[in-house]
Order: structure tokens, then C-alpha cells, then sequence
């Protein structure tokens, strides 16, 4: 298991990594095929990492976008599970033990715990959602946060 200070440099590490690659790139979907790549062999506990954006065929649902791991569910209500909750909250969860989330949707069973980061795009409306899981419980903590939002941040907005 890594050290808070493993956890944090290696954040800043792939930041620097899917920033030098994305230099100027404008498409969304290569943009988030480059991060969840990225992000996906950066971490050991990482399990399922990727993207699912809101279908603007229907608002109310989110679609399967660039992943690495098992397959995904390929559609979510928004509000529902731990991507939808993040998705109507705006506010990224983190979920220790995916069992114990009222109204989890389960993807894949081996899934363990969880954390679904907003992605606002440069207007300030819902665009997509970036799911990660884990196979072991409790994986995800402040630190993913911060990580994870500041690469949102440079990344989408």
C-alpha cells in the first residue's frame, strides 16, 4: 500500500503524464481515453476506471465512455448508484463499501469501493462522470480526491 507521500507524488507525476499528452488535443473522447488509460496503470488499486457522459439524446441518463477494466454497465440513471449520485449532487463520492451505498448499482460484483468525480465542462453544465473502483474496500481517500479533481479540472474545463 502506498504512503500518503507515494500517493500524492504519484498524482502529480500522471498529471504532469496525461497533461503533456492531451497538449492540444480538443476531442472529448480521446481526452478521456487518456485519462482513464493514464489513471488505470498509474494505480494498483484501481480496478475499473472510466467515463460515463451524460447522452444528450436523454439528459436524465449517463452512457458508457472511454474505460479500462471489465465491462461496464452501459447505461445510469442520473441520481441512481454512486455515478448517478455524483451526477445530480455535482460533488464527488467516495464510498468505502460499495454493499452498504443505498441503492448501488452493481457493474461488476468484485467491485469494492468507490470514487465518481464530476467533469464539468467550460460552460459549468454536466458532462460526464469518471468512475473508479476497487477490488478491496476503504481504497479511496482525500487524497484521490484532490487528485482526481485537479486532473478534471486541467483536463475538462
Amino acid at each position: 500500500m502506498m504512503t500518503a507521500v507515494e500517493k500524492k507524488q504519484r498524482y502529480a507525476e500522471v498529471t504532469q503524464e496525461i497533461a503533456a499528452v492531451i497538449d492540444g488535443e480538443d476531442n472529448l473522447v480521446a481526452r478521456m481515453a487518456t485519462v482513464s488509460n493514464s489513471l488505470h496503470h498509474a494505480f494498483e488499486y484501481y480496478f475499473w476506471t472510466g467515463f460515463y457522459l451524460v447522452d444528450p439524446t436523454s439528459p436524465d441518463e449517463l452512457v458508457i465512455g472511454p474505460f479500462q477494466g471489465s465491462l461496464g454497465c452501459l447505461r445510469i440513471p442520473v441520481g441512481k448508484g454512486v455515478c448517478g449520485t455524483a451526477a445530480a449532487t455535482r460533488q464527488t463520492q467516495i464510498v468505502d463499501d460499495v454493499h452498504a451505498f443505498a441503492g448501488h448499482i452493481a457493474c461488476d460484483a468484485r467491485a469494492q469501493s468507490e470514487i465518481v468525480v464530476p467533469v464539468m465542462g467550460a460552460s459549468g453544465d454536466l458532462i460526464a462522470v469518471l468512475d473508479v473502483d476497487s477490488d478491496q474496500k476503504a481504497q479511496f481517500d482525500d487524497i484521490d480526491r484532490e487528485g482526481l479533481e485537479r486532473i478534471i479540472m486541467a483536463c475538462f474545463s
